[in-house]
């Protein structure tokens, strides 16, 4: 088992030096992404993830340089010469090589790139007790629907969530409501019912929320998608995230207050096992 790098086609050493330094990804941000994990040797959602890379190609206006048939038969390639049952893929398209202009150069073919690593072990006491978030302006810009290469407002969010010994840091839009996190989707739960903000271009539609929130509602629970304000997630009885990555953390401590009693509420708990059951995460 080892990680392995991609572009353009081939399989490389993941230390391999082969990014172009006149890449508009590496120049500009120019390009988008997405994390896809895998477990016992399947993908998690592969399909709705690249169709998701799909959109956001569309948003940005790239035009992707292989079919999709192909960049699914390479995510499949990666993860058998890989050797790892559970894994964490990335995978970006950048819209390509060219001298530094900042419209669209013509005539420049896009790239795609990745690497493959094992997947990354969130302590399970976080799952099991709760994890610590902080509240903090979401400066942002405003097509955060778009899984774009630019992150740094995400990169400073988080590092300020670190620094305060948090897990996350969840955003707040003009200091009037709740967007998501730095790098999840955020909910609120009052009254047995599920408050998310909506799906528009202040946040990133996760894969995971959108199953998350299916199975709410499959399981009978009222799910609402709105914006509510930062104190009513202060006030609210449970407090959780959604990711690829993070699955479905309770947060149980936000602002170095506790959410509801302190502890991992009923519905978050019952939708944790539910999307466990569904990626087959054991």
């Amino acid at each position: 088992m080892k990680p392995l790098g991609f572009i353009d086609g081939k399989i490389v050493d993941i230390d391999a030096l082969v990014v172009p330094l006149e890449d508009r990804g590496h120049q500009f941000g120019d390009g988008v992404y997405e994390v896809i994990m895998a477990i016992d040797g399947k993908y998690v959602y592969l399909k709705e993830h690249l169709d998701r890379m799909e959109r956001s190609c569309g948003e940005i206006r790239l035009v992707p340089s292989f079919s999709r048939e192909e960049v699914e038969n390479f995510c499949h390639q990666l993860l058998k010469e890989s050797g790892m049952n559970d894994a964490m893929l990335y995978l970006q398209w950048t819209r390509g090589v060219s001298p530094r202009v900042h419209s669209f150069p013509p005539n420049t073919r896009a790239i795609l790139s990745g690497t493959i690593r094992p997947a990354k072990v969130i302590p399970p006491e976080l799952f099991a007790n709760g994890a610590r978030a902080i509240m903090i302006p979401d400066e942002r810009w405003l097509k955060c629907h778009v899984k774009s290469l630019n992150l740094l407002g995400s990169v400073l969010a988080k590092q300020l969530a670190v620094e305060a010994g948090c897990f996350e840091a969840i955003l707040v839009r003009d200091n009037k409501f709740v967007t998501e996190g730095s790098n999840s989707n955020s909910f609120a739960v009052k009254d047995n019912c599920i408050y998310t903000a909506p799906a528009n271009n202040l946040i990133l539609a996760g894969v995971t929320r959108a199953v998350v929130m299916a199975k709410a509602q499959e399981l009978g629970y009222t799910v609402k998608e709105e914006f509510v304000s930062p104190q009513f997630y202060k006030e609210a009885d449970e407090v959780f995230l959604t990711g690829t990555t993070t699955e479905v953390m309770p947060i149980t401590i936000l602002d170095n207050e506790p959410v509801g009693d302190g502890k991992v509420g009923p519905i978050t708990r019952k939708l944790q096992e539910e999307y466990w059951k569904l990626i087959g995460k054991k």
